[in-house]
């Protein structure tokens, strides 16, 4: 990891030891309501993610002189961006 992020640790602001250490009781089965051919027929899949990209980005080997990479590095963060940008204008 580049020494500019900083990670940091997400909670869920949950009381976890105490979820998993709930057992479920038959009284709360009785609560749940019967699934009927309806419920499923309503239910939809979220694959989530990124939406696909409609210019993907292949994935390429380039051996390049040291030097050349240490100055595009030196430029700072986001460095393979405006290499990959200046590229593309050479046409």
């Amino acid at each position: 990891m580049p020494a500019s992020k900083h990670s940091s640790r997400r909670t869920l602001k949950s009381n976890l030891d105490r979820v998993d250490s709930h057992r479920i009781k038959k009284s709360e089965y009785e609560e749940l309501p019967e699934l009927t051919k309806e419920m499923v027929a309503r239910a939809t899949i979220n694959k989530g993610g990124r939406p696909p990209s409609e210019n993907p980005r292949k994935q390429l080997t380039l051996r390049l002189p040291a030097d050349v990479i240490e100055r595009w590095k030196a430029t700072g963060p986001g460095w393979q961006t405006r290499m990959a940008e200046r590229l593309s204008r050479v046409r």
